[in-house]
C-alpha cells in the first residue's frame, strides 16, 4: 500500500467510481455484466457469436465501455434498453451493507461524489444494497453525462460523440462543471487504471483501488476502500467524531475485512 505524505495537498473533495471501487470485484457483478453484454450482442444487435468476445474487448479497450463502442462503429440501439438488459438483470443480491464503508465516508468532513459510467438505475441500486446511497451529495451517472436530447433542440447542438464516458477527458471535464469541484483539490479513487490515468491527466490526484503498487498515473493504491483512513488519516482531521468513528471502524474491519478482500 502506498501512503500519503506530508507534502500531500488539502483535499476539498473525495470523487469516487462505483463499481468494482466501492465494492470488490469479488462480488461477481462485473463478470455478469460482461456476460450481459456479450448477451446482448448475440441476442439484439444480431452479432455472430463467433469472435463477439473479441469484438466486444477491442471495443471496450479503444472507446473505455463496449456501449460506447457499439455506438461508434454504427450499431444503434435504445440506452436504456442496453442499460435494463445488462444492468437490470445483475445479482445486485450479492452487495451487502458495508458498515464498515458507511461508517467511513459518513466520518469525512469532505464532500463526497459518486462517479460512474453506469445508469442512473444500476448506481442507486448498488449504492442502496450498500447501505450507503445518503453518503454522497451528488451522483453523476450515464444520463448525467449523456442528458436525452429534446426533438426540437438545434443540431449544432448535438454531441460529437455518441456517448460520453469515462476515461475520455471531456467526461471528467463535464463531471468538473456538474459538480462545481476543482481537480486540484480532488482525490479520486477508481479500480480502472485508464481512468486513473485520465483523472491524472486532468489534474486530479489519484488512487488506484484493488491493486497493491501503484501504476502510471496513480498518486496512490489501495488494496480495499476499507483502507482508507489507514491510508489518508488527515482526511478526518477537523472531524468532531474522529476518535469514536476510528474505533468503531476498527472493530468493525476486523469482522467482514476477509469477506471483502476474499
Amino acid at each position: 500500500m502506498e501512503f500519503v505524505n506530508s507534502s500531500t495537498p488539502r483535499y476539498e473533495c473525495l470523487l469516487f467510481d462505483l463499481d468494482d471501487t466501492l465494492y470488490p470485484l469479488s462480488s461477481g457483478l462485473s463478470d455478469a455484466c460482461a456476460n450481459n453484454i456479450i448477451e446482448f450482442m448475440i441476442e439484439k444487435l444480431g452479432i455472430d457469436e463467433d469472435g463477439v468476445v473479441e469484438l466486444n474487448q477491442i471495443l471496450y479497450k479503444k472507446y473505455g465501455t463496449s456501449m460506447a463502442g457499439l455506438k461508434a462503429v454504427g450499431y444503434e440501439f435504445d440506452n436504456d434498453v442496453y442499460h435494463s438488459f445488462v444492468h437490470g438483470r445483475l445479482p445486485y443480491e450479492n452487495l451487502k451493507p458495508d458498515p464498515v464503508l458507511r461508517n467511513l465516508l459518513l466520518s469525512l468532513p469532505l464532500r463526497k461524489v459518486v462517479f460512474s459510467n453506469g445508469d442512473e438505475a444500476h448506481v442507486r441500486k448498488a449504492l442502496e444494497r450498500l447501505d450507503i446511497e445518503d453518503c454522497f451529495e451528488k451522483i453523476i451517472s450515464f444520463e448525467t453525462l449523456n442528458p436525452k436530447i429534446n426533438d426540437s433542440c438545434d443540431a449544432d447542438y448535438l454531441p460529437e460523440i455518441p456517448v460520453i464516458c469515462k476515461p475520455t477527458e471531456i467526461a471528467f471535464e463535464k463531471a468538473f462543471e456538474i459538480a462545481q469541484l476543482n481537480p486540484n483539490t480532488t482525490l479520486f479513487f477508481d479500480d480502472s487504471v485508464r481512468n486513473i490515468q485520465t483523472g491524472k491527466a486532468v489534474g486530479l490526484h489519484t488512487v488506484l483501488v484493488g491493486k497493491s503498487e501503484k501504476v502510471g498515473g496513480s498518486d496512490y493504491a489501495l488494496k480495499s476502500i476499507h483502507n482508507m483512513k489507514e491510508a489518508f488519516p488527515e482526511l478526518w482531521s477537523g472531524s468532531d467524531n474522529d476518535k469514536e468513528s476510528e474505533r468503531i471502524a476498527y472493530t468493525s474491519q476486523i469482522s467482514i475485512e476477509t469477506s471483502v478482500e476474499a
